[in-house]
C-alpha cells in the first residue's frame, strides 16, 4: 500500500457539476506529485477532500494505511498530519511573520514551538523578516510565510492549491526554485494542484493530469511528454502540429526540421515572433490550408521566406482521441 492512497473517489455538487469522479491515485512517502488541469477539472476539490476538509459521495483516502475521515464522520474537521496551503495565503494581517508561523504551536510546549520557528524562518531565509507584517511583504514573500506556518506541525503531507497564481512572474520563478531546494532538504509529502505545467514541472517529479474529475494520466514528465495517449494530454506540453494526410498523427514545434532547400513539405513564413531561446515562425503551407507552428533556433529564417519542413519518423506523436 503507498503512504498517501485515494480509492475511488465521487464528488458532484448537482447533476451538471462533477469534481470528481472514479479518482484514484497513489503517492509514495516523500514523494513530490503535481496535479495539473484546466479551471473547474476539480483539483481543489480533490485537495479538501484528501484533507479531511469535504465530504466526498463515496470512496476512500488513506494515510499511513489509516482512513481518512471527512467532516461528516470527524467532529474537527482536518488532521495536523495533512496540511492545506491556499491561493489567498490566508495570514493574520495584525500579526508578525514570527506570529504568523507559530500560531499552530500555541498549544505546544514553548520550546518546542520556539525551536521549530526558528528552524523554518532559518529554513526559508526569514529571519530578517521576523518582525514584518504581511502587508510589508512580497506576495512570494508571504507565500513563504504560508507555507512555513502550514509546516510549523511538522505535518506528514503538505497540499499546495495553486499557491502562484497571484505572483508575478519574476517572484514566482524566485519562489520555485528556492522551495523545490527545501521540499528535497526536509523530505515532505508534497501534492501541488496547478493549471500551470511549468509550476509542476519545477516543483515535483510525477505528475498526473487530470480533467473533468478524472485521473487522464499518471507517470514521470518524461513518460506522459513522450506518449501522451490523448489529445488534452499532450497538448499540456505544447502545441501540436496534424501531420497532412493522417488523422491521429502530430509532431510538436520543437521536433520539426527546417531547411532551405529540401523537406517533405514547403511553405512560406507567415509570423516570425521572437522569444528568448528561439523564434516562433507561423507557417503557411503551399498548396494547403494549414499552418504550423515551428520553433527556428538559429534564427536564420526572415518572414515571407520559403521553406521546407521534415520530422523523424520517431518523433511523431499518434493519440487516440
Amino acid at each position: 500500500m503507498s503512504y498517501l492512497e485515494i480509492k475511488g473517489l465521487y464528488k458532484r455538487f448537482d447533476k451538471e457539476a462533477v469534481a470528481l469522479e472514479d479518482f484514484s491515485l497513489q503517492i509514495d512517502k516523500g514523494e513530490r506529485l503535481g496535479v495539473v488541469g484546466e479551471s473547474g477539472s476539480g483539483k481543489s476539490t480533490l485537495l479538501k477532500v484528501i484533507a479531511g476538509l469535504e465530504i466526498q459521495d463515496s470512496g476512500e483516502v488513506y494515510l499511513a494505511g489509516d482512513k481518512v475521515l471527512n467532516p461528516a464522520k470527524k467532529l474537527v474537521p482536518g488532521y495536523d498530519e495533512i496540511q492545506l496551503v491556499r491561493q489567498d495565503y490566508g495570514l493574520y494581517p495584525n500579526s508578525t511573520v514570527e506570529e504568523n508561523i507559530r500560531r499552530p504551536l500555541l498549544q505546544y510546549n514553548k520550546g518546542y514551538a520556539h525551536e521549530r520557528v526558528e528552524f523554518l524562518l532559518e529554513t526559508f531565509g526569514m529571519k530578517h523578516l521576523r518582525n514584518r507584517y504581511p502587508r510589508e511583504l512580497s506576495g512570494g514573500q508571504q507565500q513563504k510565510v504560508a507555507i512555513a506556518r502550514a509546516l510549523s506541525l511538522e505535518p506528514e503531507v503538505l497540499l499546495l492549491d495553486e499557491p502562484f497564481s497571484s505572483l508575478d512572474p519574476m517572484q514566482k520563478r524566485e519562489l520555485m526554485e528556492e522551495l523545490a531546494l527545501t521540499f528535497r532538504e526536509i523530505r515532505v509529502t508534497v501534492l501541488l494542484v496547478t493549471h500551470d505545467l511549468q509550476d509542476a514541472l519545477w516543483l515535483t517529479d510525477k505528475l498526473c493530469v487530470m480533467n473533468k474529475g478524472r485521473a487522464l494520466r499518471i507517470g514521470s514528465p518524461m513518460e506522459i511528454y513522450e506518449s501522451p495517449e490523448n489529445a488534452y494530454v499532450a497538448g499540456l506540453f505544447s502545441h501540436l502540429n496534424p501531420i497532412p494526410g493522417t488523422f491521429s498523427d502530430f509532431i510538436r514545434p520543437t521536433a520539426v526540421r527546417l531547411d532551405k532547400k529540401d523537406g517533405k513539405f514547403s511553405g512560406r513564413v507567415a509570423l516570425r515572433k521572437f522569444f528568448p531561446q528561439y523564434n516562433l515562425l507561423a507557417i503557411k503551407f503551399n498548396d494547403m490550408d494549414l499552418i504550423w507552428q515551428v520553433e527556428d533556433y538559429t534564427r536564420n529564417y526572415a518572414l515571407n521566406e520559403q521553406v521546407f519542413l521534415d520530422w523523424k519518423k520517431s518523433h511523431i506523436i499518434q493519440l487516440h482521441n
